[in-house]
């Protein structure tokens, strides 16, 4: 380690592999969170109801998503300067301080305003979340990395995904949509102030920087570990994979559901739920599992080979059944192996122990990417292959991600005692 890197050698008082402060941190994570995900459930529909035009908000989404895309990376290449610490905190601040900008625009009808404050806000959950991942991956002990990274998505699925719209959903009669996005804003300030209370020292770890290399050229160059190491670019383009088609979902399984296989909109939203809630849970178990069996193995098999089946399963039952109960299942058992991806987060960092944020932030890297990725496979393919054609699509980058992972290392207790 640098000088810079103030990092306490390992104590004996640990959970999942992980420091006891650092428990505290991943319950701020949560309501961090949730704060953050109050909105997600009914934003778009709220400013349609405020007068603002559907080309309007598709906008002010859109530019939300790239700043995050953005952000995503950034979190773990300024990580590597400043301290994950640093970072989390900077993005907690532009998120209260934005959000007000935001809610002050949707009240004063002033577009600008909202527009230029949502679009940037969009760097700020990606940074406090991801940063965190850092210090998490920093802190964890390397035998325990993937149960580590289980712990941490679980924490981050549960919050944004599962509670955000069960809080949404419980706040919205009592408060109305406008308050709720003032909860919203004080949930994100108390999950920091709980992070706050996380001492764990990892959180002031910084890889190994040049010394005098100006700070612009530090977070660019974690890059370069995309094209020093393939496995590196690998485990970017897998990442990738794992999320496109949850974000290409979002473009077009509702109306496929509600048009083409006659569920009414409520089913649709229920089984979209129950995907989140088994990728929740299947979490930890996928990280438990990498450290058993190996974290490439879980990522080729459960994650690469199992979503591409279960991608065509979410496709072909519920179209030759018109089974509700049936379209639940897949829904279930796509959540279950998506989770199998959770490994390139412990993967990656122990590929290269002294560079282990330039890691994650190439691994965020190829999750930023997705955001963008899946839309567009459904934009230029949907209209003329129809939804068999995209989900085809979808199903072969799985099959294609199955053999990149064995360009990744295998040999994972000789990665777990160079990182030790």
């Amino acid at each position: 380690m640098s000088a810079s890197s103030t990092v306490a050698p390992a104590g004996p008082r640990r959970i999942l592999g992980l420091p006891k402060a650092l428990l505290i941190g991943l319950l701020g994570l949560l309501v961090f969170l949730i704060g953050d995900g109050l909105e997600t459930g009914y934003l778009a529909s709220f400013l349609a109801d405020r007068g603002f035009e559907q080309q309007v908000i598709a906008v002010t989404l859109t530019l939300y998503g790239v700043s995050a895309a953005i952000a995503s990376w950034l979190a773990a290449a300024l990580s590597q300067i400043y301290g994950p610490r640093k970072v989390m905190y900077a993005g907690a601040a532009i998120f209260v301080v934005l959000h007000v900008g935001f809610i002050s625009g949707i009240v004063l009808d002033n577009y600008p305003l909202m527009l230029v404050s949502y679009a940037l806000r969009g760097f700020g959950y990606p940074m406090f979340a991801y940063a965190f991942l850092v210090w998490l991956t920093a802190a964890a002990l390397p035998r325990y990395m993937g149960t580590a990274v289980g712990a941490f998505w679980f924490f981050y699925s549960a919050g944004f995904a599962a509670l955000a719209p069960l809080a949404a959903g419980f706040l919205l009669p009592l408060f109305g949509p406008l308050n709720t996005l003032w909860i919203g804003w004080v949930l994100v300030i108390l999950g920091t102030v709980i992070m706050a209370f996380n001492r764990d020292p990892h959180g002031n770890h910084r890889d190994d920087v040049v010394e005098g290399t100006h700070p612009l050229k530090s977070v660019f160059s974690s890059l370069t570990l995309l094209w020093e190491d393939r496995r590196v670019a690998t485990g970017a383009f897998i990442r990738m994979v794992n999320s496109i088609p949850q974000y290409g979902f979002i473009a077009f399984m509702p109306i496929y559901y509600t048009t083409v296989l006659g569920f009414e909109l409520q089913q649709w939203l229920t089984v979209s739920s129950a995907m989140f809630v088994s990728n929740i849970l299947f979490n930890m178990l996928a990280g438990w599992l990498g450290d058993r069996i190996g974290l490439a193995r879980v990522v080729r098999y459960m994650g690469s080979l199992g979503c591409a089946v279960t991608t065509l399963a979410f496709w072909l039952v519920p179209e030759l059944t018109h089974s509700y109960p049936a379209a639940m299942l897949t829904s279930v058992l796509f959540g279950a192996t998506l989770a199998g991806f959770v490994p390139l987060s412990a993967l990656m960092p122990l590929m290269h122990p002294e560079r282990h944020a330039a890691s994650i932030a190439c691994l965020n890297l190829g999750s930023g990417l997705a955001i963008a990725v899946g839309p567009a496979i459904v934009a230029v393919f949907y209209t003329t292959t129809g939804v068999q054609g995209v989900m085809l699509i979808f199903a072969g980058l799985y099959l294609l991600a199955f053999l990149m992972t064995f360009m990744l290392p295998d040999r994972q207790r000789e990665l777990v005692l160079r990182s030790a």
